[in-house]
């Protein structure tokens, strides 16, 4: 293989898969947390303190974006738009609770959200790979090179 040529398809396969199971159990984790540790009214309190807008509604779209689009991930079941919808969520993540805390998440950094971000960027633009539901149904599987 040369450089910049694409790796064979089940090695993309792998890759997205892990990319797929590993960023989702951690969104999945972060809005259990939200919902069952915090509290939605917890969490909605928190929002306010950072002045997030409309504190009530962002909690709840995050608990669910990361609770529920992280299984959908897991799943690879409506991968670019679970994906999309974890970039917003990060998005604000780094917005409104992380960007001037610097870089490290042991401060309070953005390093975390930022990764989560760009692996979500690159499942919505590459897809699930073959191994997923939305390849099963007939959806998008990968890019083609």
């Amino acid at each position: 293989m040369k450089l910049g040529q694409s790796l064979p398809a089940p090695v993309t396969d792998l890759g997205l898969l892990a990319a797929r199971l590993l960023v989702g159990t951690v969104l999945i984790a972060h809005g259990w947390q939200k919902f069952a540790t915090y509290t939605l009214d917890g969490t909605s309190q928190s929002f306010e303190a950072m002045g997030v807008p409309a504190a009530q509604a962002a909690a709840t779209f995050a608990a669910l974006v990361e609770l529920v689009g992280g299984a959908l991930l897991v799943l690879g079941l409506l991968t670019p738009v679970a994906a999309a919808l974890v970039v917003i969520d990060m998005v604000g993540a780094f917005w409104f609770a992380h960007r001037s805390s610097g870089v490290f998440v042991d401060q309070g950094g953005w390093e975390l959200v930022a990764v989560v971000a760009a692996i979500a960027i690159a499942l919505a633009v590459a897809g699930p790979g073959r191994a997923s539901i939305d390849h099963a149904i007939g959806g998008r599987a990968r890019a083609e090179a």
